[in-house]
């Protein structure tokens, strides 16, 4: 084979079975629990890209425009929902914050991406688009649910640095701003951490993507460093916006902390 990817029978992906197996043969033996969760989370993964799979190819030979932002929409939501999930130690957290985060993150930085940098005809190209806003929901959402989490937890390890400072007169934006700086630090530190040791470590998602396929390895390169600089950008954006908006909501209007800020989810 000289390029273009090698096709997967039906037969070989049931094959692939195998892996779950011994991954399930590990969590039998040493009696870890995962058994039922391994393989819920395989069916899942067959009848979820399975039927993506047809949506994709619909919405790519359609090409809407409104069609496309529809779906990014409705992934932005459930990647915010699946972010909220993932904070079990925030009480009571809106959900709507997430969105509002990773819908501005996402739609800028894949605006960037897809209209200055790749360039694509026709401009709204669903073949371009829909992964590219896929891979910033995938790694923003994570990016935020981290820095949610470790801003709850800094303020509560820090109950009487806070509230002494606000018993001398300062804001709960003085009182908490260490709190959001290191809130924001551990929601970006994932990305950095990837960006040190991207193509000694690994080879990523979009790089061996298109290898598979029979991409030029350098073409290949250049399409990877845009997706780990704009994930990069994401995360930043997305963790500033929601840390930013939620650390008001562990004050009341007359700049106290709620008992929320006390108690974990």
């Amino acid at each position: 084979m000289t390029g273009g990817v090698v096709p997967i029978s039906d037969w070989q992906l049931a094959l692939s079975v195998i892996l779950v197996v011994i991954a399930g043969t590990v969590s039998a033996v040493f009696r870890l629990g995962l058994l039922r969760p391994l393989v819920w989370g395989t069916v899942r993964t067959f009848v979820q890209l399975t039927l993506v799979g047809y949506v994709l190819t619909y919405v790519f030979a359609l090409n809407n425009l409104y069609l496309i932002l529809a779906l990014v929409t409705l992934m932005v939501y459930i990647a915010s929902r699946a972010a909220v999930r993932r904070t079990p130690n925030v009480p009571r957290y809106p959900a709507g914050l997430a969105f509002v985060a990773l819908l501005a993150s996402t739609y800028l930085v894949g605006t960037i991406v897809t209209q200055l940098i790749i360039a694509p005809e026709p401009w709204y190209s669903a073949q371009i688009i829909i992964p590219i806003f896929g891979m910033i929901l995938g790694n923003s959402m994570n990016g935020i649910a981290l820095s949610l989490d470790r801003l709850y937890a800094e303020v509560r390890g820090r109950l009487g640095e806070v509230e002494t400072l606000l018993s001398f007169g300062a804001t709960p934006w003085e009182a908490v701003r260490d709190s959001v700086r290191e809130a924001i630090r551990a929601g970006m530190t994932p990305t950095i951490n990837s960006l040190m040791v991207v193509g000694l470590v690994s080879l990523p998602g979009m790089m061996t993507g298109q290898i598979l396929a029979g991409a030029d390895p350098q073409d290949a390169v250049r399409y990877q460093i845009v997706v780990m600089l704009m994930i990069a950008a994401a995360a930043a954006i997305g963790c500033l916006i929601l840390v930013g908006l939620s650390y008001r909501k562990m004050f009341d209007s007359d700049g106290a902390l709620r008992q929320e800020a006390y108690e974990r989810g």
